[in-house]
């Protein structure tokens, strides 16, 4: 791990970091912020976020962000390592009553310089369908006005009245999008049809370990398509695959459940080693899942195999963001790829949306279409990020010494996972494949679909799903582990969920706490939750404080890496590199390394 200043305190709040392909920097005069450039009081409030957009501008600034900030939604020009936009002066600025904007997201396919599609969530449950350059308000959803109800004038919230999490437009559509709310359900929209003046009836569609799916009965076409049911409590955030055609989701339960999302099937599942999973992220090939929440841990699930293959621990409280560095990670195949076992075949019963859906063919993502051991990566390096409620930025490489392991390893207690695997991959004997690693394991050890070969059997049985685990587990498991490790462990930056309850909302909690250890623990030691001890820990290649406040966001882009804080500061972080060559192109352009 780099290290700079070794004499200065660890409080330090850290404006440069090094990694082997040089020095990261922060660049002051690219900051993002409300006009007035004071810190936001966050008490309260939910977290910031930020999306980026290009509009294809023939000028050359074509990137566009947008960030809320409290009650506030800002629109800007962004212009990445060069000085930031004059904040006084945003394209669009909206200040919201009655509700919070708590998540965003632009359509990339419908973006011009003319016009930009943004969906916003609040915190209220409602949708709303902007363009921040018209400055028009196209459509809100879930705010209908309820002919049913002794006053149908005044707008309710028909279909959830739960907080939004998380809104993102379906890859390859220009009408689709869905939405997760903190009730736990997914709901799929097209922006063509309307919500309707009744509460929605649902029809059962298809149901599995852990989630049900049901179809919106109507005469003519309403909102929403389909609502989705997955796990206990918040589903905290999805994420598609590169190639649009998977659904990973994490929930509050500690679940992660990767679907096929046309054919609303179940993949995959993990579960975190403890509380509730609050991030999700694919890798730019769609190999590989990493995932954060309230065990501190970044967990690292191989989609072909259906297994952790190893975790990461740097963090010192929960992990907000978890994202992949598509311009670092780097993949070199030695052979042709062979085609992946099981994968086209399995995606049956497709069900059509309508809305001219187009399948995203991203040409970086071959979405696991060879077998893990068949034309062997010759270099192998994914680098991710992380950012946490600890103020922390960490960035992690997983490199084929983990992705496939060898003799002699260097953590010992990984020797029951791979020994007897590496010996007989090593020998050349093929013949055997629940003895090679990392080859998918048995159809036994992996997550079977409903129509499996025979002798396939489920591991997510009745005895090892955590059925009894409720929006209180976090509580129970985060005191726990705070009582053993004390000494060196914090959550300052960690927020209460029961100051103001009553002794009977109290007692609810301790039964739902012992519920909840009791079920986590049928996982652990299983394929769903391996112990610490059985699978490699990653140790951070880079971890510096970079913020007074919990950090809420991580985006990578081609010339820096976007970091912001709940004080509503977004801030640029130029690549190594990208600083001088920008300054030795446009010298007007040059940083001066003051505050703007």
């Amino acid at each position: 791990m780099a290290a700079e200043g070794g004499g200065k305190e660890m409080n330090e709040i850290k404006t440069q970091f090094t990694t082997r392909e040089g020095v990261y920097k922060l660049l002051t005069h690219s900051e993002y912020s409300r006009p007035n450039r004071v810190p936001f009081n966050s008490q309260g409030s939910n977290p910031v976020k930020v999306s980026f957009v290009n509009v294809n501008d023939q000028s050359g600034n074509g990137d566009r962000i947008c960030f809320n900030v409290g009650r506030e939604l800002y629109f800007y020009i962004y212009k990445g390592v060069r000085k930031a936009a004059d904040l006084s002066k945003p394209i669009d600025k909206r200040i919201y009553k009655g509700t919070q904007p708590t998540c965003h997201d632009f359509n990339p396919l419908t973006a011009t310089a003319e016009s930009v599609s943004l969906l916003v969530g609040f915190s209220a449950g409602q949708v709303q369908l902007i363009d921040p350059i018209k400055k028009e308000t196209s459509k809100l959803f879930n705010e209908e006005f309820n002919a049913s109800t002794v006053s149908p004038s005044l707008p309710q919230r028909l279909i959830d009245k739960s907080r939004v999490t998380c809104v993102r437009w379906v890859p390859g559509s220009e009408s689709l999008f869905l939405v997760a709310h903190s009730s736990g359900s997914l709901y799929l929209y097209n922006v063509e049809h309307t919500c309707g003046t009744t509460p929605p009836h649902y029809q059962l569609l298809k149901q599995g370990d852990g989630y049900a799916v049901h179809t919106c009965k109507s005469k003519s076409a309403r909102n929403p398509l389909l609502r989705w049911t997955v796990g206990e409590g918040a589903l905290n955030e999805f994420a598609f695959s590169p190639d649009g055609k998977f659904l990973a989701c994490a929930s509050q339960d500690g679940f992660l459940r990767v679907f096929g999302f046309d054919a609303a099937e179940l993949h995959g599942t993990m579960k975190s080693y403890f509380g509730g999973l609050l991030c999700v992220c694919w890798s730019p090939d769609g190999r590989y899942i990493v995932a954060g929440g309230e065990d501190d841990l970044v967990t690292v699930w191989s989609f072909s195999d259906c297994r952790v293959i190893a975790r990461g621990h740097g963090h010192k409280s929960w992990v907000s963001v978890v994202a992949f560095d598509h311009c670092t990670t780097s993949v070199e195949d030695s052979d042709p790829p062979a085609e992946f076992s099981g994968s086209d075949e399995e995606f049956h019963e497709q069900i059509h949306f309508g809305g001219g859906r187009d399948r995203a063919n991203s040409s970086q993502s071959h979405l696991s279409k060879r077998n893990s051991t068949d034309g062997r990566p010759v270099s192998v390096t994914y680098r991710f990020g992380s950012v946490g409620q600890d103020t922390q930025l960490c960035l992690w490489d997983l490199t084929e010494d983990i992705l496939f392991p060898h003799l002699p390893l260097s953590r010992t207690r990984t020797h029951t996972n791979v020994m007897s695997a590496t010996m007989s991959s090593s020998s050349g004997n093929s013949g055997t494949p629940a003895n090679s690693l990392p080859a998918p394991l048995p159809r036994s050890n992996s997550l079977p679909h409903s129509s499996g070969p025979a002798g396939g059997s489920s591991i997510i049985d009745s005895t090892f799903i955590a059925t009894g685990v409720s929006k209180f587990a976090t509580l129970s498991l985060h005191d726990t582990r705070k009582e053993r490790h004390e000494k060196d462990h914090k959550r300052n930056h960690s927020m209460g969920h029961i100051s103001s309850k009553s002794s009977d909302k109290l007692n609810q909690l301790s039964s739902a706490a012992r519920t909840a250890k009791a079920d986590a623990a049928k996982t652990l030691g299983t394929l769903l939750c391996p112990r610490m001890e059985e699978v490699p820990l990653l140790e951070p290649l880079v971890c510096k404080k970079i913020a007074h406040e919990r950090l809420t966001v991580l985006i990578f882009l081609e010339d820096c890496l976007v970091t912001a804080c709940q004080e509503g500061f977004i801030c640029t972080w130029a690549r190594p590199g990208k600083v001088g060559l920008l300054s030795s192109q446009n010298p007007a352009n040059s940083p001066s390394g003051t505050v703007v």
